[in-house]
């Protein structure tokens, strides 16, 4: 099980890796409804940021197989 310091570390992570090597999905993440809260003070647990760590690798798996496919 995976502390919210992870979590964040892991997402930093994938973050970078994404912009580095993938600007073009890298802006889009705007886009992702993740990161686009729909209340003016959201809570920020554990879960929601599990939810988008996954929600980064999916982007990540599509765009890597939409790239395979071409």
């Amino acid at each position: 099980m995976r502390n919210l310091q992870s979590l964040l570390r892991e997402i930093t992570q994938l973050t970078i890796n994404i912009e580095n090597n993938f600007p073009e999905l890298y802006n889009r993440l705007d886009e992702n409804p993740m990161t686009i809260p729909s209340e003016a003070n959201p809570k920020i647990n554990k879960e929601i940021l599990e939810d988008y760590l996954e929600s980064l690798k999916k982007l990540l798996r599509d765009q890597l197989e939409e790239h395979k496919i071409k």
